[in-house]
């Protein structure tokens, strides 16, 4: 009887992780065909080509162009990874390295908390600091906000992931690495980021990816610091809209045609984000084949 119910248990439990595997699908594949059957009929109406190269929003006049909110999107993440990945990398080597214990301790319950930070008071933070200090010594009186306020709180809010992923992969490595290269002669710094760091790259291009997922998608935020202007940026302090925010703005009291183009937005961001992680699938597979 004891281990008919065993047996009975151990069914259960796998049976479970079944379907919740199986409900994570579905949330995917939901999600994807409510996106896609709201937004794809007005990209057909529009035209593909124009719709992603036209340059000019203008809803009253049922005229959409998302060409300068791809642009913004794209570089307000490039420059978002250009600084979160080295400072969350290095981070994370020094929590998982070299941090004395309980500083390490403190340190990760403060990233911990980092992480819980609601987006928008992320955004009021870069409202009444990040900004007046670029429109003071940058910007000079034009108001900072724009790409440059956008990027610096999407750092400062994307850190947490890459921290987080990066040490948990740093930690799984195996000690025996290190012990061998110590062994050899090699300098500590040279064993972390000649042996540790490489065989952990997996997991730190997993934390790049979900980085890039949460910058991409990001709306209140960037809606509070980047100046919500639907304009090709001519430099870093240029004001910007990204895709998210353009849905994020509008949608509340977009009607008709208005609405399907915010729709198709969506698809366009959605297709961003499954282009950027298989691209980085890619690359990871390649450096993992390379190691």
């Amino acid at each position: 009887m004891k281990r008919k119910l065993t047996k009975l248990f151990e069914f259960s439990i796998e049976k479970l992780f079944l379907l919740s595997a199986v409900f994570c699908i579905l949330a995917l594949g939901t999600i994807l065909i409510f996106v896609f059957y709201k937004g794809a009929p007005v990209i057909g109406k529009i035209g593909f080509l124009e719709f992603i190269t036209g340059t000019i929003w203008q809803p009253q006049a049922e005229i959409f162009g998302i060409l300068p909110m791809i642009v913004s999107s794209v570089y307000i993440t490039l420059g978002t990874m250009v600084l979160a990945i080295p400072i969350g990398v290095l981070t994370a080597v020094y929590l998982s390295y070299l941090a004395p214990k309980k500083l390490a301790v403190f340190l990760r319950r403060s990233i911990d908390i980092l992480a819980s930070i609601p987006s928008v008071v992320y955004g009021f933070f870069g409202l009444m600091t990040i900004v007046p200090m670029i429109d003071k010594y940058l910007a000079k009186g034009t108001g900072g906000n724009g790409m440059l306020a956008a990027i610096l709180i999407l750092t400062i809010m994307v850190l947490p992931t890459i921290i987080s992923v990066s040490e948990t992969s740093l930690r799984s490595v195996s000690n025996s690495y290190r012990e061998a290269s110590l062994a050899l002669g090699a300098t500590e710094i040279t064993t972390i980021f000649k042996v540790m760091v490489p065989a952990a790259k997996s997991g730190i291009f997993s934390s790049v990816i979900l980085g890039v997922g949460r910058v991409l998608g990001e709306a209140m935020a960037v809606i509070l610091v980047s100046g919500n202007a639907v304009q090709m940026p001519s430099s870093i302090l240029s004001r910007v809209r990204t895709l998210s925010a353009n849905c994020a703005l509008e949608m509340g009291y977009a009607e008709g045609m208005h609405n399907e183009a915010l729709y198709a937005t969506g698809v366009i961001l959605f297709g961003f984000i499954i282009l950027l992680n298989i691209l980085m699938y890619i690359v990871k597979t390649r450096s993992e084949r390379k190691g």
